[in-house]
């Protein structure tokens, strides 16, 4: 069962690969994506229960010399993390400007190689397949358009985004499957948690599955 589900998610990766294909090869000026340009590589964000068990999954096929250098790498991020979150709680009673603080962070991830490139490129996260390209994003019932920082997509015109709503629903209800499996209490209200790279790394994938967390 849970390979089955690492092939549906599959299927939904390759899928963002060809939504961002279809958006570069129409504006190739505008997408700056390039080799070692890892600018986005630089950021705190969550995946999703599913992806970070497959994710998991294709960590521990790895070199132990390549593990051990990503489990430095992701101990040090979330010591960066954790010293955000205790600058910001001056925004305590703020959420969003508390949200917003966290997301201006500049944390490398910890795939993002001494050479400036993915060592984990072929398996990478769903956000990190668009990102480069238009998307949008629905809060409060509008929806939100973002782009890189260094595209060359302008401010005020109009292009085709990448719906990723879309996309978090589809990771929503793998991960709803896959916690299920793994007989987790309430797989419903985990199911749409975002769960940051330099914490799973040093879970065990049990945990995972059975939605601990927190472990």
């Amino acid at each position: 069962m849970i390979e089955e589900l690492f092939s549906e998610y599959a299927i939904l990766a390759r899928k963002a690969d060809i939504l961002f294909k279809t958006v570069q090869e129409k504006y190739p000026d505008s997408v700056r994506c390039r080799i070692r340009c890892c600018d986005c590589c630089h950021a705190v964000f969550g995946v999703f229960p599913i992806e970070a068990a497959y994710i998991h999954s294709h960590f521990s096929r790895l070199e132990r010399k390549v593990r051990r250098d990503i489990l430095r790498r992701a101990e040090k991020g979330e010591d960066e993390i954790l010293k955000a979150k205790d600058t910001l709680k001056v925004f305590d009673e703020d959420p969003k400007m508390k949200v917003y603080g966290l997301g201006k962070q500049r944390v490398r991830c910890p795939f993002l190689g001494e050479k400036e490139e993915c060592v984990f490129y072929e398996t990478r996260p769903i956000i990190c397949r668009i990102y480069g390209v238009p998307y949008s994003l629905r809060k409060e019932k509008k929806e939100h358009a973002y782009v890189c920082n260094i595209s060359g997509f302008e401010e005020k015109a109009s292009y085709p985004t990448v719906k990723l709503d879309k996309i978090y629903s589809e990771l929503c209800k793998l991960s709803e499957k896959l916690l299920t499996e793994g007989k987790t209490l309430h797989p419903d209200r985990k199911a749409n948690l975002m769960l940051p790279l330099s914490r799973i790394l040093r879970m065990s994938f049990d945990d995972i599955l059975r939605g601990n967390f927190e472990a």
